[in-house]
């Protein structure tokens, strides 16, 4: 076993799942499964003790479930947990998502015995995650938070709003993001109001089965609409659309959205961030404002240096407040990065600039 491998701790009352996942792993001398636990409240008790460099867990146990595992994680031994659940039980959406709020950094299917193709995907999209979250820097979150006013987040829009009568020349505003995304989108789009003026595009790295559950939450969070994108559409005002699984989002000469499946893999995903910027950049021009967050990779970069160059609005989010500054960092290496913000800035900024004087 390598000396640089990362020491992981499973949490799964399944037997079986268990056993794949130990199994997927153990193909790689570069992570180590140094302890497993069938509840919350027994993972907790080994970490003081196995000292993991990430967490694996599941969402339904006994004694003690995933979302209060996370949550006394972050409150007492704060680290990189990867949520491994099945993604289709609709009831469970959002409470999968709530992990991620409590302090989860991303999530990932259940895995089950399939075609060799198929094992051997699963198997390093894992690995992959594994290694990714190992780098990840996490904070203390409290168990009890602070309890925000009520009147919070209407005095921020009417400090921004209150002094602008007009409207830009922002006719979209597109945002990309990939690790840590859900996260970020929702700091995001839940300061918008319902009246935002422009429709919001959005792709959205995130494993397969989860763009619906990712949705429905989101939906609940914001005061704009939030849905799938449909071929054939036209992107109204006040509503996010998302790029769906295994498909690039762009624009018909027309201005509707088309689900491109042709093209395959582009910087290493479908949907492609970058493929959707470069669509939203040619049809839009300088009424195109782009928005990349956190995530691993460079997947957008090329796509932001386009809508520079049609003279949109260029955002990326900044190294502090991204849990991976890879694909923000890769756009602002090409010069194609016109406002580097932390992300609760994000929101504040788009609004002033889509609301004018």
């Amino acid at each position: 076993m390598s000396k640089f491998s990362v020491k992981v701790l499973l949490v799964e009352d399944s037997p079986v799942v268990l056993a794949i996942l130990k199994k997927l792993l153990a193909a790689t001398s570069e992570i180590e499964v140094i302890g497993t636990a069938s509840n919350g409240q027994e993972a907790l008790d080994k970490i003081p003790e196995l000292q993991p460099n990430v967490i694996c867990t599941d969402l339904h146990m006994r004694k003690m479930d995933g979302l209060e595992f996370t949550k006394q994680v972050m409150a007492k031994h704060p680290l990189p947990i990867l949520v491994i659940s099945s993604s289709v039980q609709e009831s469970d959406t959002n409470t999968i998502f709530q992990l991620l709020q409590a302090g989860a950094i991303d999530v990932f299917p259940k895995p089950a015995m399939g075609t060799p193709s198929e094992y051997d995907r699963i198997k390093q999209e894992l690995i992959t995650k594994i290694k990714v979250l190992s780098g990840v820097s996490v904070f203390t979150k409290p168990l009890k938070q602070p309890v925000l006013s009520t009147a919070a987040l209407p005095l921020v829009q009417g400090r921004i709003l209150g002094s602008h009568s007009g409207l830009s020349s922002i006719r979209m505003v597109a945002v990309g993001a990939s690790t840590g995304g859900p996260q970020a989108l929702q700091k995001l789009f839940s300061h918008l109001p319902s009246h935002f003026p422009a429709p919001v595009i959005c792709t959205q790295h995130i494993s397969e089965g989860f763009l619906p559950g990712l949705v429905s939450w989101l939906a609940t969070e914001c005061q704009v609409k939030v849905k799938i994108a449909q071929d054939g559409e036209i992107p109204s005002p006040g509503t996010i659309y998302f790029a769906p699984e295994k498909c690039h989002l762009e624009f018909s000469s027309l201005g509707k959205f088309t689900l491109n499946r042709a093209t395959g893999v582009v910087d290493g995903h479908c949907p492609s961030v970058t493929v959707m910027f470069k669509s939203a950049a040619q049809f839009y021009s300088k009424g195109i404002m782009g928005v990349l967050l956190t995530g691993m990779g460079r997947d957008g970069a090329t796509g932001m240096q386009a809508i520079a160059q049609a003279g949109g609005i260029t955002i990326a989010q900044d190294e502090a407040s991204s849990i991976v500054f890879g694909m923000p960092k890769e756009a602002i290496a090409l010069g194609a990065v016109q406002h580097i913000l932390p992300i609760q800035s994000i929101a504040p900024f788009v609004l002033s600039r889509v609301f004018v004087r």
